[in-house]
């Protein structure tokens, strides 16, 4: 059985203190850029950078990261594992980078991420927004701005739906066996 976290609404509103908090942590919108790492932190990237513009009127770049490849369990995965499209088309020198996901556990999807982000410069800093901690790490790795924490176990997941992805705008705390069941095609 699932218990929802965050309605549409609430949803909704987390987005917007997110936003606020990064232009409060921010020091100009001329300096940050805004990475979401696929699939739903480029959702989440994208809310926030209209969000930005509507009500702070801040314009940032946006990239799009797409970490298979710099996965360290890379190895175990599928023999031919599906790689999307990295698009960073700025100069990530110089920028803080707002890296966005969705969800952090153990902290090494950020680690690649990270990596990915080095590779195609040297910004000034990367900083980590994400809507829900649900504790578990496995690397010193803490978001710097997060929306929502929840103390969720080994045995649990925290899915985000998007309406563009999901059909439907919530955040739900799952059993993990549960959420297999669900997602079964």
């Amino acid at each position: 059985m699932s218990k929802e976290l965050l309605d549409a609404a609430a949803l909704h509103e987390a987005i917007e203190g997110l936003a606020a908090k990064l232009v409060d942590h921010a020091d100009a919108a001329d300096k940050v850029a805004l990475i979401g790492i696929r699939t739903r932190g480029v959702l989440m990237a994208e809310r926030l950078r209209r969000v930005l513009a509507e009500k702070h009127n801040w314009s940032v770049s946006l990239g799009i990261l797409d970490i298979t490849l710099y996965r360290d369990d890379l190895s175990t995965m599928a023999p031919h594992p599906i790689v999307g499209q990295t698009e960073i088309d700025f100069d990530v020198d110089g920028k803080t980078i707002y890296l966005v996901d969705d969800v952090i556990y153990t902290g090494r999807t950020v680690r690649s991420a990270i990596d990915q982000i080095v590779d195609f410069g040297r910004p000034s800093a990367i900083r980590l927004v994400v809507l829900v901690d649900r504790g578990g790490r496995e690397l010193p790795i803490q978001p710097d701005l997060c929306a929502l924490r929840v103390d969720a176990g080994e045995d649990e997941v925290v899915k985000v739906c998007f309406e563009q992805s999901d059909d439907s705008e919530r955040v739900l705390l799952a059993s993990r066996n549960d959420f297999r069941v669900q997602e079964a095609p």
